[in-house]
């Protein structure tokens, strides 16, 4: 049987302060499943540096346009080819960008876990860890939110069927 892949959504790329976390959750997943990590993908770093030597505010957004729209289609094409999505939910909301990807996660008939460790309430009621639309889809996938690392491990290993 072969392994099992999951996309793992997260805001956790923008910042120096939390890359060493996420490299560190990939890694022990990646004992369990594939994991596709949409900010091991390098080619649009370039590309970001290069636009900030455009002078030209047209020229600029033109690109950045081309650019979103292409790391916008890749992030799709990852979701559509994993078996599931692992998400993390830190933060006083769910960042944006991925709740759009559990989202269209569901839609897509994916398994959804997420990861909470942030203490903050977030919720929308005090029935809900996270924004309940997203927590609905979560559970709804079949999936659950872990408060851990070592949680969402264990989920990680349930899913793969290796528990």
């Amino acid at each position: 049987m072969a392994r099992k892949s999951i996309y793992l959504a997260s805001p956790l790329g923008f910042a120096d302060s939390t890359r060493g976390f996420m490299n560190e959750l990939v890694t022990s997943l990646e004992a369990i499943v594939d994991v596709e990590n949409p900010w091991d993908d390098l080619r649009f770093a370039g590309e970001f540096q290069a636009v900030q030597r455009i002078d030209s505010v047209k020229e600029r957004r033109e690109r950045l346009t081309r650019v979103n729209t292409e790391i916008g289609r890749c992030n799709v094409a990852r979701i559509d080819a994993s078996d599931g999505l692992f998400a993390i939910l830190d933060g006083v909301d769910v960042d944006s960008g991925t709740a759009a990807e559990i989202g269209y996660a569901f839609a897509a008939g994916k398994y959804i876990c997420g990861l909470r460790t942030d203490f903050r309430l977030a919720g929308d009621n005090e029935a809900a860890i996270v924004n309940l639309q997203v927590q609905y889809f979560i559970v709804a996938s079949g999936g659950r939110v872990a408060t851990s690392s070592p949680e969402l491990v264990e989920l990680a290993k349930v899913f793969s069927g290796s528990e």
